[in-house]
């Protein structure tokens, strides 16, 4: 693909498998002893989000898991039809939101008992009511980074380069085209059965992603 036809990020809809596997004909190391490009999957194009929930839907049934779906706006009933049910993002922020807000009140704490102490018309150094502001705020700042930083890192961004870009077709991710790709490194992967049940889905074009 030319740079300046370069798609700019689609949204991706990306199902991990804790245990990935990798299929030989997709090993790098094979692939360059054999002089044969190392492949990343296969990748189906449709011409609607209703083709692609329904091939995705039927790609997870036929047991394959290393799913990723490309469209050029979020399709929520995808995300279901991969088998994506959960997200650590949640956990992510509230696990920075308790951080910044015990950091914040500790900050205060050491500040006005510890390190400077003062009294003031003689209440307690350690004057916990006060401290609830800045406490909220450190909460909310805390929580807000994790959200983008979490949101970044699970999203494997920033990517300059991704191997489905190799797909001339692929630039029209962003415009009116859909993707489906099945990765060469699913437990069940095997190119021959995967193209065949690939072409079995309606798919206006079939073809391999390169790495």
């Amino acid at each position: 693909m030319a740079e300046d036809e370069k798609p700019e990020e689609p949204w991706e809809h990306d199902l991990e498998d804790p245990e990935p596997f990798h299929h030989e004909s997709a090993h790098p190391a094979h692939s360059r002893r054999r002089g044969v490009p190392a492949l990343y999957g296969i990748m189906a194009e449709f011409d609607n989000p209703t083709a692609l929930v329904a091939a995705a839907r039927s790609s997870y049934e036929a047991g394959y898991r290393r799913i990723n779906g490309y469209s050029p706006y979020p399709i929520e009933e995808l995300d279901e039809a991969i088998g994506f049910k959960h997200t650590t993002l949640p956990l992510i922020v509230l696990i920075g939101g308790i951080l910044g807000g015990l950091g914040g009140f500790f900050m205060q704490y050491w500040m006005a008992v510890i390190n400077y102490p003062l009294n003031v018309g003689g209440k307690p150094l350690n004057s916990w009511p006060a401290f609830i502001p800045i406490t909220f705020e450190c909460t909310i700042l805390a929580a807000a980074t994790a959200a983008v930083l979490g949101m970044l890192a699970l999203n494997k961004l920033p990517q300059p380069y991704h191997p489905v870009f190799n797909n001339p077709n692929f630039a029209l991710a962003t415009r009116d085209r859909f993707f489906l790709v099945i990765e060469a490194n699913d437990p069940k992967f095997t190119h021959g059965e995967a193209m065949q049940f690939m072409r079995t889905l309606g798919a206006r074009d079939v073809s391999d992603v390169e790495v």
